[in-house]
């Protein structure tokens, strides 16, 4: 176990960082730019040691706790187990590349910058919270910078989708906070102590009769994170609209936000509604699934057609989820790290080919593969990737997601299988007007092909692709224990907590 506090480190960096290019000369924009990739990228490299250092079966580990607000029993508790280590992981990850590829920003790059580096810190801090008022604050937190990135640095509609992205997460942080006020008002009658801590509260009884309430307070905020159909509607707008490095973040980590929410809070708080609800939110997470995908299918923007399949292969996870088996579980978990590397790609590559025409119109392309050799193989990979071919990751995650579900709910995990067949259809028939035939458009033959900069960035996001859809292992080991966990207290209606080797049996 690594004695310095790293957890405390990683929520530090960026927001250190942020503070220093604050004082940076505005027209400086060149030192800007590097120093913000500098702080991402030290980061990241700070990163690195969680995996190597934690152990899957001590449960929870890289543990802080100190007082924070006494008088109301808010500490500032944090760690990290199987379920949350890839996901900071990924931010870290998918911050430095997304900061490099903002190197085209020119409007306001010192605020950019500073939004970019304070939204790192509040999404590590989602991940790595152990007490609710902490998880909440970082939970509210994050819609400031991003709210921002969409409504400044967006697209024509910017300031619409930015506030139609910050409603609806309003409106679902609004009910979760009025549930997790009354878990800290419930824990207090019992016991006679103010205890925001997670772990108190999971062993605290609840009346039955308020239980389906408090878990759809919970259910509806992350499901609107997720997002799950019908509350996805604020995503294509958002995504279609935010700078390429905004859709990266929002597709590859804030969505996991909620996927992350429904493991870590609601259905292990809430086992007796999970068991009630399952089939409303299995047959929910099959019409987002076959949804997305048919919606995906007839858009003429590449970057909605993206965005629609996210709604797609988010509503594959929550299937996962719901099925409860330790296959459908693990695939779930692993696809939302995969769909955070393979969609954060697509957005990437749609920037990209964005900055040279300013135009996403699948229409206005054609045959741009005799001009950007280079830029089509790694979309061709990336688009194999999203659609689940063998030997790229995409395809580990489904697999195991759909044959855990089959083993418990055989029509839900065929309806879900359809979301192959489809992503395989809208993607690659994309692809094939946009790269394949003669070039008719005069635009298209002055393209020029990927510099090292974009070579670079492609070849980082690409090779995770190949070593999890070739090498799943290293990543199913670390998350197997915490995965079990989770699954056993859900079913037994306990909740089964290890904290440096401390094990916490908690009766509902």
């Amino acid at each position: 176990m690594m004695e310095y506090p790293i957890i405390s480190l990683l929520l530090v960096i960026p927001l250190f960082g942020a503070i220093i290019v604050a004082l940076i000369d505005g027209k400086n924009e060149k030192a800007i730019r590097w120093f913000a990739l500098s702080v991402s990228l030290v980061e990241f490299v700070v990163s690195i040691p969680l995996y190597f250092y934690f152990d899957p079966n001590k449960g929870f580990q890289f543990v802080e706790k100190y007082p924070w607000i006494k008088s109301w029993g808010a500490w500032y508790h944090v760690g990290i187990d199987g379920i949350s280590l890839f996901l900071v992981l990924l931010t870290t990850f998918l911050t430095t590349l997304s900061i490099l590829a903002s190197w085209t920003i020119e409007k306001r790059v010192k605020e950019y910058m500073i939004a970019f580096l304070f939204l790192e810190t509040t999404m590590i801090g989602v991940f790595v919270a152990l007490d609710f008022l902490l998880f909440y604050l970082f939970w509210e937190l994050l819609l400031i910078p991003m709210f921002l990135l969409i409504g400044v640095w967006g697209g024509p509609r910017r300031v619409y989708a930015a506030i139609k992205f910050f409603l609806y997460t309003m409106a679902g942080s609004v009910l979760m906070l009025g549930a997790i006020i009354y878990l800290y008002w419930n824990h207090y009658k019992l016991t006679g102590d103010l205890s925001f801590d997670i772990f108190d509260i999971y062993r605290t009884s609840l009346p039955p009769s308020v239980i389906p309430y408090l878990f759809f307070a919970f259910a509806v905020s992350f499901a609107i994170k997720v997002p799950m159909w019908p509350f996805h509607t604020w995503l294509p707008d958002a995504h279609v609209e935010a700078p390429t490095a905004g859709s990266v973040i929002l597709a590859g980590i804030l969505l996991k936000m909620g996927t992350y929410g429904f493991m870590r809070f609601c259905m292990p708080l809430f086992p007796q509604a999970v068991g009630e609800y399952s089939y409303l939110f299995l047959t929910l997470s099959v019409i987002g699934i076959i949804y997305g995908a048919l919606v995906a299918l007839v858009q003429e923007d590449i970057k909605k057609l993206v965005a629609y399949s996210s709604v797609s292969h988010l509503g594959t996870c929550m299937l996962g989820l719901f099925a409860l088996t330790p296959e459908s579980v693990s695939g779930s978990l692993l696809q939302m790290i995969n769909h955070g590397i393979s969609t954060g790609a697509l957005f990437l590559l749609v920037g990209m080919i964005y900055d040279r025409r300013h135009t996403r119109l699948i229409s206005e392309y054609g045959g741009i593969a005799k001009v950007m050799p280079i830029y089509a193989t790694f979309f061709s990979i990336t688009a194999f990737s999203s659609c689940g071919l063998p030997g790229l990751n995409g395809f580990i995650g489904e697999f195991l997601t759909l044959l855990g579900t089959f083993k418990v709910y055989p029509l839900f995990a065929i309806l879900g299988a359809t979301a192959t067949v489809f992503s395989a259809a809208y993607l690659l028939w994309m692809y094939k007007r946009v790269f394949f035939h003669e070039i008719t458009n005069p635009e298209n033959l002055k393209l020029k092909d990927l510099d090292f900069r974009e070579i670079l960035i492609m070849l980082a996001i690409v090779t995770p692709m190949f070593w999890i859809g070739l090498y799943p292992k290293p990543f199913l080991d670390k998350m197997e224990p915490a995965v079990n966990t989770f699954i056993e207290s859900v079913k037994s209606a306990k909740n089964t907590f290890v904290v440096d080797k401390v094990v916490y049996n908690l009766e509902k």
